[in-house]
């Protein structure tokens, strides 16, 4: 999975294809220093291993 931010941080664009990701950026006619191409699949695992379940545990007070 591929994001592509722009120069101020913000996500502009995700996709599993790095070249779409390329492209949105040609599209909206941004060179690459006004963009950063990200591979977001290093995190996966992170999230995955997340339970956001708040019934688990203790109480919330």
């Amino acid at each position: 999975m591929y994001g592509l931010y722009d120069k101020e941080g913000i996500l502009r664009f995700v996709d599993s294809d790095k070249d779409a990701c390329i492209a949105y950026a040609e599209l909206f006619e941004l060179n690459s220093t006004n963009y950063c191409l990200m591979d977001l699949a290093i995190d996966r695992k992170k999230v995955i291993d997340t339970n956001l379940d708040q019934s688990l545990g203790g109480s919330n007070n």
